[in-house]
């Protein structure tokens, strides 16, 4: 893909989702914030990180919601804000005065910016427009965030601080300004700011290749910022490095200011130019990968009508670790602002739907009725090498279990993705994972959020990349981003319908299941209670203290453990399924088992990660039986893995499907 062609999408990260006034860091009280007109548009004045700053809301926003964000002076040549509000632009604006665009005054921008696509949902690349010392805020910011930036559109800037304010060039500079910037940026004598080397003039690099194209007006007559030592510098380095450029010299006779400010010969130019570069090449739609199914008008009714909701999160390592999962907390909290909410984060790391179906009543049913459950389990099911009987049994089971619990419950399912989804999506494949739980989804009308194949077409749009932009399955901020900006579009249209006074809450339909043998009774058995035998004991508190990774609840517990080979454990159950969850860790040893006194079978507990984890396992030794008392016996074999340098067996639970 060429290069200028590239359409980047970028997601700021999400984590701190708010509806219009933001309680985002740095911005004062939302009661502070206060609206007033500009030219008939409503304005939205605040606070942000200690400044001054606006939106302009236009009448009825394009689709997406472009915007153009003015960089100093947002006053000067204001006909074109007006053109864009009528014609569906938003107009953002922050006083970073006196900054002269220093890598602080970046940084402000870079938060700004955060808080307007997330707070607004605004489009995620923006327009550019800057005038005179503008240009050094402008030009500096997107040099850092090309992949943000729609295009640029500047009069008369400032593109390099040698020849204004500092003016070691024809124009006769700022002294003034020039001490300033010099305070600004850190510079103790005009020596060092010579010898600096990222002024708008340099670097131009990372822009020209993302395809950023620049529509420079300038004054021949300008002796305050002479074109010679700034814009027509700029363009020209522009050019050389491939960007797109047009510089246009204006021919008006009302100059003022030594020919620095003029009126622009043709207006309506510079508006087709920020139109044309803001609306070609969108990214792609999130709705299009989400199945709304049977909707979820329960929890809608329960959060706007009983003001109080219990929200699960049910999944594995993305699910645990901080991200998406906080901005769809804060959402809910937003949507519903008067709704009490407790969150439920049950996310642990290496956990697909087979562990998920047996800890669903410790984890989340545990802590009352649910009302929400989003659950994930694509990755860990795909990666972990679960069959797909499994996949099938482990997400029917979560589900079942959940509505046998709960008939009401809303349910999300969503599917995440890895490197080997995206190579299957690009041959024409559907990941079998994302096959078997789609069976699941269909078969009780639950909404399904397919990331895995949203990803793989953004990707493949030339909207981003997955080794700079997303770069693992345990997605960077960005990645996490792109998660939350699906989620909650996925919510806002869900909870798009209006609910009626006298709406009520009805229970989910269950049909006959698809396997038999799901795991909808999943339980974890007490090892405590299971009568010990010679070489086995149970450590109350076990703690590796070796160094070595380990997992929540799965240090400082109770362990049954032995490391003897030879020594037999004998389990008396009654079920369907039985299994059990070990620390297999880099001394994880080779058991023996059998199911009522049936063949002996051999299971190796060391895997590819025992040498630096005692990772958490589920083991599932037989599934299938007659739903009855069964006896499992097992008992340590005498040889064991060549990496391993031990026999142990450490369990945590038994499970049992009863």
């Amino acid at each position: 893909m060429k290069n200028n062609c590239k359409f980047l999408f970028i997601i700021a990260v999400l984590f701190t989702f708010t509806m219009e006034v933001s309680k985002a860091q740095g911005q004062t009280n939302p009661n502070e914030a206060f609206k007033t007109t500009w030219k008939g548009f409503e304005r939205i004045n605040f606070k942000f990180e200690g400044r001054e700053a606006h939106l302009t809301r236009p009448e009825k926003p394009l689709p997406g919601n472009p915007w153009l964000w003015r960089a100093r002076f947002p006053d000067y040549h204001a006909e074109i804000d007006s053109v864009l509000l009528g014609k569906g632009f938003h107009i953002a604006y922050i006083n970073t005065n006196n900054q002269f665009g220093s890598p602080k005054a970046v940084e402000v921008w870079n938060k700004f910016y955060r808080h307007l696509i997330t707070t607004y949902h605004l489009q995620t690349k923006v327009a550019l427009h800057s005038h005179s010392r503008g240009g050094l805020f402008a030009y500096n910011w997107a040099k850092q965030n090309p992949e943000k930036v729609a295009c640029i559109y500047a009069d008369a800037i400032v593109c390099d601080f040698k020849s204004w304010p500092a003016g070691f060039g024809t124009s006769e500079g700022s002294k003034k300004d020039w001490e300033l910037l010099k305070k600004e940026y850190g510079f103790e004598t005009d020596e060092q700011a010579k010898a600096y080397s990222d002024n708008p003039i340099d670097n131009l690099d990372k822009l020209a290749k993302a395809g950023v194209p620049i529509l420079h007006t300038v004054s021949l007559n300008d002796h305050v910022v002479p074109p010679e030592e700034n814009s027509l510098v700029l363009i020209n380095n522009y050019i050389r490095l491939g960007g797109t450029a047009t510089v246009s010299p204006c021919g008006s006779v009302v100059q003022k200011s030594n020919g620095h400010h003029y009126e622009i010969d043709n207006p309506e130019m510079v508006v087709d130019f920020i139109i044309s570069h803001s609306t070609k090449n969108r990214p792609l739609n999130s709705s299009t990968y989400h199945q709304i199914r049977s909707g979820l008008q329960n929890s809608q009714i329960q959060f706007i009508q009983n003001k109080k909701g219990r929200v699960a999160f049910l999944g594995g390592s993305i699910t645990h670790n901080g991200g998406w999962r906080d901005s769809i907390t804060n959402y809910l909290e937003n949507k519903f602002p008067e709704t009490e909410f407790e969150f439920i984060a049950a996310g642990i790391p290496s956990m697909g739907t087979t562990p998920g179906a047996f800890r669903l009543v410790r984890d989340v049913l545990s802590k009352g009725k649910i009302d929400l459950l989003f659950e994930e389990a694509a990755v860990n099911d795909g990666s972990n090498k679960r069959t797909s009987t499994e996949q099938i049994r482990g997400m029917e089971g979560i589900v079942r279990h959940m509505r046998k619990f709960n008939p009401s419950v809303d349910i999300v399912m969503m599917h995440f993705v890895d490197p080997g989804k995206i190579e299957t999506y690009r041959s024409g494949k559907i990941p079998e994972v994302i096959k078997n739980h789609n069976q699941v989804a269909e078969h009780y009308a639950i909404p399904t959020i397919n990331l895995a194949k949203e990803v793989t077409e953004r990707i493949d749009h030339g909207e981003f990349t997955w080794k700079d932009d997303f770069k693992n399955l345990h997605p960077s901020p960005f990645g996490q981003g792109v998660y939350a900006h699906s989620m909650i579009q996925f919510l806002d249209n869900a909870y798009a319908a209006h609910i009626e006074n006298d709406g009520k809450i009805t229970a989910h339909a269950l049909p006959n299941p698809i396997d038999a043998f799901n795991y909808e009774n999943g339980v974890l058995m007490d090892i405590t209670t299971i009568k010990l035998r010679k070489g086995w004991e149970i450590d109350p508190a076990w703690n590796p203290n070796d160094g070595k990774k380990f997992r929540p609840n799965y240090v400082d517990v109770p362990m049954l453990i032995s490391n003897v080979p030879g020594s037999r454990l004998k389990v008396t159950f009654e079920g369907n399924a039985v299994g059990i969850a070990v620390a297999a860790g880099q001394d994880a040893g080779i058991i023996e088992y059998r199911i009522d006194k049936g063949e002996w079978q051999k299971l190796n507990l060391f895997t590819k990660w025992s040498t630096s984890f005692h990772l958490p396992w589920y083991y599932t030794l037989a599934s299938g039986l007659v739903n009855e008392k069964h006896r499992l016996e097992l008992k340590i074999a005498h040889e064991k893995d060549e990496q391993s340098n031990g026999h142990a067996c450490r369990i945590r639970y038994v499970y049992l499907n009863k």
